[in-house]
Order: structure tokens, then sequence, then C-alpha cells
């Protein structure tokens, strides 16, 4: 069996446990990358060293974040040939991750929110920064939210998030006036929270929801770089300045491991001494 074959029993096996099409793409991507380097060769034939020196090829090239990731799904990739018995042995099995280094998430300045919400020229821009900034949601997560998904006597929201998974979400009441507003002025049956404004209406995308953001953050001259996912680290930022256990947090993120939420523990400090810099 060559690596394209595998590919196509991996890909349906990951569409039928219910992977997102943009996992399955990025997959496909490593895939290509894969049999660019070193062919479509019958997988019986790859070793550990033959995976190795692929890899020690992109080192050069990519972040260790970049390379962990193509790493996985090598690992991934030839775990399912061993468990599916297309291979006897596991050649990938000893693959090691780079050691990453731990940054700490960047997050906005309440002097940047407020400018933002300033510079703010329609309702959807509007309702689309309050949305982010109080529910910490990922952009993938806003962009599949429908009008329906909200319940507007808890201030909540269902969001599907990594995984399928779903989570309750909440919003302020300053931010359901401004979603309320938003949607009254809208003549469109379009089920979607936020829509375009061109003609048919149709759901945001991810690029266009960025693209929102981007704009806003020139027009109020923001120095910071603006970006969907920031607004999910200062909402992390405002948690635990305002006392919330990390499990809360963990739970408010969506997020698996409480390993991954750990990470925000070093922003109390962070905004200290970002504070300090730029008042001392």
């Amino acid at each position: 069996m060559v690596l394209s074959e595998l590919w196509n029993h991996y890909e349906a096996d990951k569409r039928i446990q219910g992977f997102s099409p943009n996992t399955l793409r990025a997959y496909a991507l490593q895939l290509k990358m894969l049999i660019s380097d070193l062919g479509d060769v019958d997988i019986s034939g790859v070793t550990l060293n033959i995976l190795k020196e692929y890899l020690a090829k992109q080192s050069d090239r990519l972040k260790p974040s970049s390379l962990g990731h193509r790493i996985r799904f090598v690992r991934s990739l030839f775990r399912f040939a061993y468990e599916e018995t297309y291979l006897t042995s596991n050649p990938s099995i000893k693959l090691r991750e780079p050691k990453m280094e731990k940054r700490v998430p960047k997050f906005l300045m309440e002097e940047d929110v407020i400018h933002l919400k300033i510079s703010c020229q329609t309702l959807r821009e509007r309702a689309l920064l309050e949305f982010l900034y109080c529910t910490g949601c990922r952009i993938g997560e806003v962009e599949k939210l429908n009008i329906e998904d909200l319940n507007w006597e808890n201030c909540s929201a269902i969001v599907n998030g990594k995984g399928a998974k779903q989570r309750e979400v909440y919003f302020t009441t300053e931010c359901k006036v401004w979603l309320k507003k938003y949607l009254d002025s809208r003549a469109d049956s379009c089920k979607a929270l936020f829509v375009t404004d061109t003609n048919p209406v149709k759901r945001m995308a991810i690029p266009t929801l960025r693209w929102a953001l981007k704009r806003l953050a020139s027009r109020g001259a923001v120095a910071a770089n603006v970006y969907p996912h920031r607004f999910r680290h200062t909402y992390a930022c405002q948690l635990l300045d305002n006392g919330a256990p990390l499990d809360f947090i963990q739970g408010m993120l969506g997020h698996e491991k409480a390993s991954t939420t750990q990470i925000y523990a070093q922003l109390r400090g962070e905004r200290r001494r970002e504070l300090y810099r730029r008042f001392f």
C-alpha cells in the first residue's frame, strides 16, 4: 500500500470520527509535503530513519510549533496504519516532538478595547467586538454560531468547540444590547449570527471576521496587533484579574487539558509588568 492509498483510508476514518473539514485540510497539506519529499512510496518501506531525515530537513525552516504539528501528523498516520494492520510495526513510534518555548499569551489593555469600541461605525462591528471580548470564543466558534444558539434570558450561547464538543458561554448585558440592535437592523433571513453586507447575504467566514477586526484596529489607531484569539487571551486575563480559579477558566475556554489553561497563570504577572512599563 502506498502513502496516497493509506491517506484515503485514514481520511475516511477521521471523517467518521467527526474531525472538522479544517483539520482534514491541514492533514491533507501535511501528506502532500510528505509525498513531495519521500514520493508516493510503499508504506512498508518507510523506516524510522527515513522519517527522521524527512523531519530534520524541515527543522531548519519551521518553528518548533509547526514542526511539532508535522510530527504529530506523521505519528497519527503511521499509528493508524499499524492499528489497522496495514503495517506489522510502527516506524513513527519513537518520534519525539521538539521542546516548546512557553510563551505568555498576548492580551489587549483596557484602553485598547476602549479605542476599538469608539472606532466602531456599524452595529455589526460593535456586536462582534462585544461578543468576542466577553465570551472568549474561538473565531471558528463564532463563525458557526446561529441566532437560535443564543439564550437571551440567560445571556448565554451554546457554541461548538474543538472536537465537536459543545459548551455554554455567557455574555454581558451590554453585549446583549448590541447584539439585539444589530439583529433588529437586519432584513435578511440568514440563520447565522454574523452575516456579510453582500447580496445575497451569507454567513461571515473566518477570513472576513479577521479582516473586520483588522480594519477596526486600523481605524482606531490601536498599536497592538488585533486578531480574534487575542480577545480570548484578554478574556482569560480579565477572569484572572477578578480572582477566577483556573479550573473555572478552563471550563469557560473549553480546554480539554488543565495544562493548556495553566499558561494563563503567567498572565497576572505579565499584566502587572505591562502596566508598570506603561505608567512608571
